[in-house]
């Protein structure tokens, strides 16, 4: 916003509190070390120690909005030590890096970019032996930015799996109202890396992989369609998923047919717990939503509210999560549920989107503009009451905005502009209302990938 109020400003600042403790290349730095020969990554579960002198050679591959600071961080510890590497990141996402090149490509939407670095990716991937150490780097964004678009064949028929088929597909179910996870079963049973199949790929290597988590519930069998994880769906599931939702006809018939082949056994399945234990791989988690709420805690807290984190796991409608912060603003105004004012309730999760319109946005700025409609019905205008939801990589959606803020002065100036929320809201156009009213939370692109984050303070 051009002319910012002081709870304006203090939730900009909470907001970037959250991004700063999860940096990728803070977080990598901090738990990846190297003394001698000796490389340590820290884990929760038990530090992962590898000695050097057992390889020949140490590649870094990846994919994900993270990845470029993910991968500066590695090439500031091992230097020289990295013979080769690549990573797909977003457009503009990118770092200067030395030894690990980047392929910048298109997302959520995949494209002929994507496509390649895959294939680049596969072939180094494809060239390990058992004395190369490999270390993926993957983040949110990475199943996008990474298609590998299935070939295989049944009963001697070739069967092929577009970039355009992929397209499409992301498509109808972005439009859908699906879950990251069930997008990515699909993504998964569609690919020849995803679900886990990289690791086929590289097999007899040694892999370390670096994960920041962008899901709900960080399980590393969806994030980034879990491209180094045994996966749990089938697909059965994928099959499921797309009846569910009831979009059959937005599939293109050869491609649900794929799905139909692998439910029935014909094609073989993503990797499963049994062949993972056989294969030399760690996965290690370094970055959560859950993290990055620690982060506005800690700012919240200095900045002097008293401060209740809610969840690391909303889902849902993103109108429908806008409606449940704002009976909970309610309830604080009223009653003060922390006792004392001023409060900062925080938040984080994945919500979603079922588009009706043809409008801009994304799920951030439609859960703000929906949080502004309640603001505007309420006796009171919503006073001493604000709210900003954004997403940590920067992009909300297909919108260079990171998500969008909700208070009385923003309810003000847009009745000042006669613009109607419930017109914009029914054609899914938040963007441009929130432009038009100075109200969108811009970053630019964070370089980081964990979900979303949604402030709101009581005053």
């Amino acid at each position: 916003m051009t002319t910012m109020t002081p709870e304006q400003q203090h939730l900009e600042q909470i907001f970037a509190a959250a991004l700063e403790r999860v940096d990728p290349y803070r977080i990598i730095t901090n738990r990846m070390s190297l003394d001698g020969e000796i490389l340590t990554v820290a884990d929760d579960k038990g530090d992962v120690s590898l000695d050097l002198c057992e390889f020949d050679r140490i590649v870094v591959i990846g994919a994900g909005k993270a990845t470029a600071k993910m991968a500066r961080a590695v090439e500031d510890i091992l230097g020289d030590r990295i013979e080769s590497g690549l990573i797909s990141v977003k457009y503009g996402h990118t770092e200067k890096l030395r030894r690990v090149r980047i392929i910048e490509a298109a997302h959520p939407v995949p494209d002929e970019n994507g496509v390649r670095a895959a294939r680049e990716i596969e072939e180094l991937a494809c060239s390990a032996t058992d004395r190369t150490l490999v270390i993926n780097l993957i983040s949110g964004g990475g199943s996008a930015l990474l298609p590998c678009p299935m070939h295989a064949e049944v009963d001697g028929k070739k069967i092929e799996v577009t970039l355009e088929d992929k397209q499409n597909m992301t498509r109808a179910l972005l439009a859908c109202g699906a879950d990251i996870s069930e997008i990515n079963c699909i993504r998964k049973h569609l690919s020849n890396l995803k679900g886990g199949r990289l690791l086929r790929c590289l097999r007899p290597a040694r892999s370390l992989n670096l994960i920041l988590s962008d899901v709900v519930g960080d399980n590393l069998d969806t994030i980034a369609s879990g491209m180094t994880s045994p996966d749990r769906s089938t697909y059965c599931d994928a099959v499921s998923i797309i009846d569910s939702y009831n979009i059959r006809d937005k599939v293109p018939a050869h491609v649900f047919r794929v799905l139909e082949l692998g439910r029935d056994g014909k094609l073989l399945e993503t990797l499963k717990q049994d062949e993972f234990s056989e294969v030399r791989a760690d996965n290690i988690l370094i970055g959560t939503n859950r993290i990055a709420l620690m982060g506005a805690k800690s700012k919240a807290e200095e900045l002097g509210y008293n401060v209740r984190v809610l969840t690391s796991r909303l889902q849902g409608e993103a109108a429908d999560a806008a409606d449940f912060y704002w009976a909970i603003a309610q309830d604080e105004r009223e009653w003060e549920l922390l006792e004392k004012k001023p409060a900062c309730i925080i938040a984080g999760g994945e919500t979603v989107v079922t588009i009706k319109g043809k409008g801009k946005g994304g799920r951030n700025q439609e859960m703000a503009l929906q949080f502004l409609k309640k603001l505007g019905q309420d006796g009171q205008n919503g006073e001493g009451i604000h709210f900003l939801a954004a997403s940590t990589d920067g992009n909300d959606g297909p919108t260079d905005a990171a998500g969008g803020f909700a208070d009385a002065t923003v309810l003000e100036i847009s009745r000042q502009k006669g613009l109607s929320i419930a017109e914009y809201l029914k054609n899914n156009d938040s963007y441009h209302f929130l432009q038009m009213v100075g109200a969108l939370h811009k970053t630019g692109p964070t370089n980081t990938n964990v979900c979303d984050v949604q402030l709101l303070i009581v005053k």
